[in-house]
C-alpha cells in the first residue's frame, strides 16, 4: 500500500466516529482528516486527509429529503471521461441542476451516476446509489 493510499485509510478510520454526529461534522471531519494526514505524511498527507475529511462531512451531513429529490428529477446523462469522485471536481462542460426546494444544492447525472455537488467548487460531495 502506498502512503497517499495508507493516509486515506487513516483519515478514514479517524474519521468514522464524527461521521455519528451530525452538528459540525464537516468542519471535524476535515480536521480529523487533516490530523490523520499529516501524522502518517506531513504536509501533504494534512492537505490530503483535509480534503477528504471535508468530502465525507459533506457528504454526511446532506438531508435525506435532497438525496431523495434528486433521485426523483429527470434529466440527461452527461459522458465525461474524468473520474468522478467524491471530492473531485465536475469538468466545466457539465450542467449543474438545482435541486427543488433546496436551493444551496446541485446535481448532476454524470456517466449513468447521480451526484450531489458542491456548487462553488464544483466538487462531488456525494455520489447517490
Amino acid at each position: 500500500m502506498t502512503k497517499m493510499a495508507h493516509a486515506v485509510v487513516v483519515a478514514a478510520l479517524v474519521l468514522t466516529p464524527a461521521m455519528a454526529s451530525a452538528q459540525n461534522v464537516v468542519r471535524d471531519s476535515a480536521r480529523d482528516g487533516a490530523e490523520a494526514g499529516g501524522q502518517v505524511l506531513g504536509p501533504v498527507g494534512a492537505a490530503v486527509g483535509g480534503t477528504v475529511g471535508a468530502a465525507v462531512g459533506t457528504a454526511v451531513a446532506i438531508p435525506d429529503a435532497v438525496i431523495g429529490a434528486v433521485r426523483n428529477e429527470h434529466v440527461p446523462s452527461v459522458v465525461v471521461e474524468e473520474r468522478i469522485a467524491v471530492g473531485e471536481p465536475l469538468p466545466d462542460t457539465v450542467v449543474l441542476h438545482e435541486v427543488p426546494r433546496y436551493k444551496t444544492y446541485r446535481y448532476a447525472v454524470v456517466n449513468d451516476q447521480r451526484v450531489i455537488v458542491d456548487p462553488r467548487t464544483r466538487r462531488v460531495i456525494r455520489i447517490i446509489e
